[in-house]
């Protein structure tokens, strides 16, 4: 069964044009060595011990829970709302506190160790409930990888789990090519439901072990569904099937991807409505669609089709001129600070600025008078510029629609000397200045 669910994942992927440079499973025989190597230097450092565990376990999120967080629940789930078990066996646990005020000091200095910062924050006032040593074993399961010195028991969860993170990137444990190539992981994404394991206990073990720490934890969000928690019962499940039939209706999965990052600051939680999908959708036809098309068209009716060089000049395009020129520098800031709302809605108001322009120039009225013709020039420059920019802004959000308005201001992929025109933006393409529409048959 679990063969099948990967498979369907994996497929997945491919179908939602989400790429990826390695897949790894708990099952993989890298993965089963590299838990064993764990176990065997923390065991060597002194940090594993055999004691006993009782208390309360969640056995939908397989994780035991403190006496403090099982009452203040009511003894339920905090996340299925199912009653919590009891249990009462030997374990192996791992020194968790003696490691605790080294990962909490972490937090508290290291900028975005912990993002969003309300998630470093409650981490922190976890502490005060106190931390008690993890158990990491389990001698009632004869499923998962044997206790390297007593196979008796078998590893449970957070090692096995958490250091499948970086087993794609090493050979051994230790130093080698591959592991300093990938790791320490710039970014460490997850679902803010398991921020405490990955903030806490995941930069312990890997403390004990001697590892670099990620350099950024990030605790993405929920999905709801029209102000209420997801349920197929309820009818308001976003499913693959309704992906799908979006996909199908708003031509391709590039407008769930754009709306998915549109709809609600990264980090928090992102109410789904169909009525807001189609607004989003909307938002892209009517501004970047709608500015790239009177592009196109007004250099291929004005000018045949070859973008002409910047000619007169005037104070109304000095507000494109700066935004299209910082646009670069925004967008990448937006992306090194994880606001991928922002990388959503930069370049769509740089096409609702564009189209602005394009209002307040009029070159259709330019085009009446010939000794228009310099200024008529800046404008269809100064247009095809700005939305040159916004196409590339946006390739990350709508790789497919983006790239293809890419071909539409140059189907042939040739560029034709035009002449002169704004500074090229700070780490993009230097071309675009001298680049020319040409025309398909």
């Amino acid at each position: 069964m679990t063969d099948k669910i990967v498979a369907v994942f994996q497929n997945l992927w491919k179908e939602l044009h989400v790429t990826n440079d390695d897949f790894i499973r708990t099952t993989s025989a890298r993965h089963k060595q590299g838990v064993t190597r764990i176990v065997e230097q923390l065991l060597a450092n002194g940090d594993i011990y055999l004691g006993e565990y009782a208390g309360w376990y969640d056995e939908g999120q397989e994780e035991f829970v403190t006496e403090t967080e099982a009452k203040s629940n009511e003894y339920k789930s905090a996340i299925s709302g199912r009653p919590l078990t009891r249990y009462s066996e030997k374990s192996y646990f791992f020194k968790l506190s003696k490691y605790v005020d080294q990962v909490r000091k972490h937090i508290e200095e290291t900028r975005d160790s912990c993002s969003p910062s309300r998630g470093g924050t409650k981490c922190l006032a976890s502490w005060r409930a106190g931390v008690e040593d993890l158990s990491i074993s389990r001698a009632t399961l004869k499923w998962g990888i044997p206790m390297p010195h007593d196979p008796e028991h078998v590893v449970y969860v957070w090692i096995d789990a958490l250091s499948n993170y970086n087993h794609g990137s090493w050979v051994r444990l230790g130093r080698s090519h591959h592991f300093d190539k990938y790791w320490p992981a710039d970014l460490h994404l997850i679902g803010k439901e398991i921020l405490w394991f990955h903030a806490v206990y995941w930069p312990a073990m890997l403390i004990s072990l001697e590892l670099p720490l990620p350099k950024r934890i990030f605790a993405h969000g929920w999905w709801t569904s029209d102000g209420r928690k997801m349920s197929k019962t309820m009818g308001n499940f976003v499913g693959l099937e309704k992906l799908r039939d979006l996909a199908g209706k708003y031509g391709g999965f590039d407008s769930v991807r754009y709306y998915l990052l549109r709809a609600a600051p990264f980090g928090s939680d992102l109410d789904w409505t169909d009525a807001d999908f189609h607004k989003s959708f909307n938002e892209l036809a009517n501004v970047v669609g709608n500015c790239l098309n009177r592009t196109i068209k007004m250099i291929g009716r004005y000018r045949g089709g070859v973008l002409p060089a910047m000619g007169e000049r005037d104070s109304i395009d000095d507000s494109l001129i700066a935004r299209t020129e910082d646009f670069g520098r925004q967008l990448s800031l937006a992306y090194e600070n994880l606001e991928l709302q922002q990388c959503a809605l930069l370049p769509t108001e740089l096409a609702r600025a564009t189209n602005g322009y394009i209002d307040a120039t009029a070159p259709f009225t330019l085009a009446k008078d010939p000794a228009k013709a310099s200024r008529l020039d800046t404008v269809l420059n100064l247009s095809a510029q700005a939305m040159a920019r916004v196409l590339a802004g946006l390739l990350p959000v709508m790789p497919e629609k983006a790239a293809e308005g890419l071909r539409q201001l140059n189907p042939r992929g040739r560029w034709q000397d035009a002449g002169g025109s704004i500074p090229a933006v700070s780490g993009w393409t230097s071309t675009w200045g001298r680049a020319a529409i040409v025309p398909e048959d």
